[in-house]
């Protein structure tokens, strides 16, 4: 299947940027599809640390755990989903403009499902996260650029 991919130029710089997308508990500020998030591990995030996370898809509420696989701060981050009928595969990775006085974030996503899940993705996952990734990506933007509450 294709990765989907988005981009987002911020006016922030990298370091800024990468702070606020790989704290978790940001998530529902800027993920439309997400609920709820709860830490599993003690301390900060790091390579391993996994998170529950509640997202709405379609007409239901499903919790599934990601895990961090890689962080390489202020530059790009790797997650992927261990449990749940969707399971998602995660690379961002934050470019710097301007002599690091601005950001561009990219995000592929890619997903994989289990049981159900393998009808959700076709059918539910990827139409819903076509549409959603743009308009997260703005919220992103608004958030890091204080446009918004």
């Amino acid at each position: 299947m294709a990765i989907i991919r988005e981009s987002v130029d911020v006016d922030r710089a990298p370091a800024d940027v990468y702070a606020y997308v790989t704290d978790p508990s940001h998530l529902p500020e800027w993920q439309l599809s997400a609920v709820s998030v709860e830490s599993l591990d003690e301390g900060p995030i790091h390579a391993g640390s996994r998170v529950r996370v509640t997202r709405r898809v379609g007409n239901r509420q499903i919790p599934m755990t990601v895990q961090f696989d890689e962080l390489d701060p202020p530059h790009s981050w790797d997650l992927h989903g261990t449990d749940g009928p969707v399971r998602a595969r995660a690379h961002g990775e934050i470019e710097p403009l301007d002599d690091g006085r601005r950001s561009r974030v990219t995000i592929d996503l890619d997903f994989e499902g289990h049981g159900v899940g393998k009808l959700l993705v076709p059918l539910v996952v990827r139409p819903q996260v076509r549409k959603e990734l743009p308009r997260d990506e703005q919220l992103l933007k608004d958030r890091l650029e204080g446009t918004t509450d």
